[in-house]
């Protein structure tokens, strides 16, 4: 049961379980106040480290080491393993540090497939001082070990809303906020909307293997698809583009952005912000 927690996201979101490995990530969870069902551990060391009172009401089970390492998926298992309800972020209490030095901005990951992008992004995301992280529909569930390892703790320091379907992203959003997608496609390549398209949503883009499924909108073709594409304005990041409140868009690793997300950020007056990279290479990784 313990390894199907880590994973099945399906068993997850059914039982409402998440499983947290290794003690400073459950240290970082009991301090926001996420609630521990089961704690496996290996020394009563171990135990003794976390907080006492978040201890109560949870069932400790002490196991040998070999138990946890077969369940871990860790190279070095730390033999501490937490069985937690699946954190609300509206009931979570998370580090006054964080909370006085956020900022007016926000993330929001379009269709982020790799589970060590997202950790990082995240991590990054906490480290800048976001006030929140939105993952629409198609993102990798944060709750997967791989994206908890990578993130570092960050799931503890800031809210992060998932599943989020394109027609409730404006309603988490603060009013008046200007949505910025991020792109590196040189601006000097932008002849018409066509090449607009070919490129859009590239920051955070690995090379293409393929078009994008579904909406024949994604696809490069001339006719009613490719006029329904915004034609944003183009600036370099280190422009000024911290208008407050801001969202920066950024795009998956096979596909870039969605459509929606370009929608959006035309309907905010918002822009393409550009990391230039040498002619030649094709993108930029997620993170």
């Amino acid at each position: 049961k313990v390894v199907t927690i880590a994973k099945s996201k399906k068993f997850r979101d059914h039982h409402g379980k998440v499983l947290l490995e290794g003690q400073r990530l459950i240290k970082d969870a009991l301090e926001a106040g996420a609630v521990l069902q089961t704690l496996f551990f290996s020394t009563v060391g171990h135990v003794k480290e976390l907080p006492e009172a978040a201890l109560k009401g949870a069932n400790l089970v002490k196991v040998k080491f070999e138990e946890i390492k077969s369940w871990s998926d860790l190279v070095t298992p730390q033999g501490l393993i937490g069985i937690f309800s699946k954190p609300d972020h509206t009931k979570m209490s998370y580090p006054a540090a964080q909370l006085s030095r956020s900022l007016p901005l926000l993330l929001i990951c379009d269709n982020i497939r790799d589970p060590g992008n997202l950790g990082t992004i995240l991590r990054s995301a906490a480290g800048a001082g976001c006030e929140k992280v939105l993952l629409t529909k198609g993102c990798v569930d944060p709750w997967e070990p791989k994206v908890l390892r990578a993130g570092m703790g960050a799931h503890f320091r800031l809210p992060i809303l998932s599943n989020l379907d394109w027609e409730s992203v404006p309603s988490n959003l603060p009013a008046c906020v200007r949505v910025c997608v991020a792109d590196n496609e040189d601006p000097g390549a932008r002849a018409d909307a066509a090449s607009a398209l070919r490129g859009a949503g590239r920051a955070g883009s690995a090379p293409r293997k393929s078009k994008p499924m579904a909406a024949p909108e994604h696809e490069d073709e001339e006719g009613a698809a490719n006029a329904c594409v915004p034609n944003l304005a183009t600036q370099r990041y280190y422009e000024d583009w911290t208008q407050a409140p801001v969202a920066v868009v950024i795009g998956g690793e096979t596909h870039g952005l969605s459509l929606e997300a370009l929608h959006l950020a035309a309907s905010t007056g918002g822009k393409r912000l550009v990391i230039p990279v040498v002619p030649g290479v094709d993108s930029l990784n997620s993170a």
